[in-house]
C-alpha cells in the first residue's frame, strides 16, 4: 500500500478560526503543523501547546522554513497582503473567507496566483459539507427538473455583547451583509449557478446603529431562476445554516427547520432537512407528491477542507473553491451593498470562463454542479 506524503502546513493567525485549523492539522495523520504565525502575545501559549515554532510574520516563517502550504486565518484586512506573500514564496495558500475586503483587492491576489501558478484556495468550507454536496448532486442531476425559484434565509439573533466587545460592528462594514452574507452567496452559487443581478432593501430599525441589521433581497440567476433572500442578525429565529445544519456544535439547533428551499419544475428540496418532494407522474397541483428525505452521511466540513488542501498540495486535485470563486462571491456581496444603497437593480460582473489546469483535471464534489463556471 502506498503511503501518502505528509503535508507540512503553517497557520497564520491563532484566533478562533485559526485554532480550529490548527487542531485539525495536528489531528490528521497526513498533515503536520509546521509553525504558527501571529505577532500577538497570546499566540505563544498556542504554539507551546502544540510544540511548534512561533513566528511574528510570514517573512520570518519563510526565512526559517518552507512549509508545503499555509492557511491564512488572519483578520480580513491582511488576506491580500498575506496571500501575495505566499504566492511570492511559491507556497500554496488557503485564504479564509472573504478572500479580501474588496473585489478589486481580491482580483489582484487571484491574478498574481494564476500568473505564478501557485494554488490559491478560499475557505468557503461549506462547499465541503455533505449536505451541500448531496443537494448539489440532486439539483445537478435534474432531480428537481429545471430550477425556477430559490428561497433563502439567514435569520438569527446576535447578542448585545457581540457589539459591545466589537464596537466596529456598529459601523458601516460591520453588518451582516459583509460579515455573514458571503457564506450564503457562495452556497447559492454552488447550488444554482451564477447570480447575475441583485436588488436589496436594508433597514437598521431594530438596533438603530449606523449599519444594517436586516436586509431583503431578490436574486436573478444566469439560468433564469429567481430567488429571494432574507438576512437579519436581529431576528429571534433559527432559520440559518448554523442553527439548522448541526455542523457547528457551538450553536443550538433545530432539526426540523430549513434555511434554503430550491424549487424546480418537477420537485423541491429543503436544505438542510433534505426533504425532497417530487412528482412521479404529471407535474400538476392536482397530483400528489412523492416525499422522502435524502440520506446524507455526515462528516466535518473543515476536516474535509483540510484533506482537500493537502491533496491539492500533493498535486492530486485542483482547488474546489478557487480564488475566482472567492472573488465572485465577494462581487455578489458588493452588489447587494450597492443595491441597498441606491435602491436599484445592480448587475454582478460576470466571471471569466475558466479552463482546467494542465497540472491535473479538477476534482469535483456534487456541491458544485456544472452550472458554476468557476471550479
Amino acid at each position: 500500500m502506498t503511503t501518502r506524503r505528509c503535508v507540512r502546513i503553517a497557520v497564520a493567525g491563532s484566533g478562533l478560526i485559526g485554532q480550529e485549523h490548527i487542531g485539525r492539522i495536528a489531528g490528521n495523520p497526513e498533515t503536520e503543523l509546521s509553525g504558527i504565525v501571529d505577532p500577538a502575545p497570546a499566540a505563544r501559549e498556542v504554539a507551546d501547546r502544540y510544540g511548534v515554532p512561533l513566528f511574528g510574520s510570514l517573512t520570518e516563517l519563510f526565512a526559517a522554513q518552507r512549509p508545503d502550504g499555509v492557511i491564512l486565518a488572519t483578520p480580513n484586512r491582511f488576506h491580500v497582503s498575506g496571500g501575495l506573500e505566499c504566492v511570492d514564496a511559491g507556497v500554496p495558500v488557503l485564504v479564509e473567507k472573504p478572500i479580501a475586503e474588496t473585489a478589486d483587492d481580491a482580483e489582484r491576489l487571484v491574478a498574481a496566483a494564476e500568473a505564478a501558478g501557485v494554488p490559491l484556495l478560499v475557505g468557503h468550507h461549506r462547499r465541503h459539507s455533505p449536505l451541500l454536496a448531496e443537494a448539489g448532486r440532486i439539483i445537478g442531476e435534474g432531480g428537481l427538473g429545471a430550477v425556477v425559484a430559490v428561497v433563502g434565509t439567514a435569520l438569527f439573533r446576535k447578542p448585545d455583547d457581540y457589539f459591545d466587545v466589537g464596537p466596529w460592528r456598529k459601523q458601516p462594514g460591520g453588518g451582516p451583509i459583509l460579515i455573514n452574507l458571503i457564506h450564503e452567496a457562495d452556497d447559492l452559487r454552488a447550488l444554482c449557478g451564477e447570480i447575475v443581478r441583485v436588488q436589496a432593501t436594508a433597514s437598521n430599525t431594530a438596533r438603530g446603529f449606523e449599519v444594517e441589521d436586516t436586509v431583503a433581497m431578490t436574486l436573478t440567476f444566469a439560468s433564469g431562476a429567481l430567488g429571494t433572500f432574507m438576512l437579519s442578525d436581529a431576528a429571534a429565529a433559527v432559520a440559518s445554516w448554523e442553527q439548522t445544519s448541526r455542523e457547528n456544535p457551538a450553536y443550538s439547533h433545530a432539526d426540523d427547520e430549513d434555511c434554503y428551499l430550491i424549487a424546480g419544475t418537477r420537485g423541491s428540496l429543503g436544505i438542510p432537512t433534505m426533504r425532497l418532494r417530487t412528482y412521479a407522474g404529471d407535474a400538476s397541483w392536482w397530483e400528489p407528491f412523492e416525499s422522502r428525505t435524502a440520506a446524507v452521511e455526515r462528516h466535518d466540513p473543515l476536516a474535509a477542507q483540510l484533506a482537500h488542501f493537502a491533496a491539492v498540495v500533493r498535486g492530486e486535485a485542483e482547488p474546489l473553491v478557487t480564488g475566482w470563486d472567492g472573488l465572485q462571491s465577494l462581487r455578489v456581496v458588493e452588489a447587494v451593498l450597492e443595491a441597498a444603497r441606491t435602491g436599484g437593480a445592480v448587475e454582478v460582473p460576470a466571471p471569466p470562463v475558466r479552463t482546467p489546469s494542465a497540472r491535473t483535471q479538477p476534482t469535483r464534489t456534487p456541491s458544485a454542479p456544472a452550472a458554476s463556471t468557476q471550479n
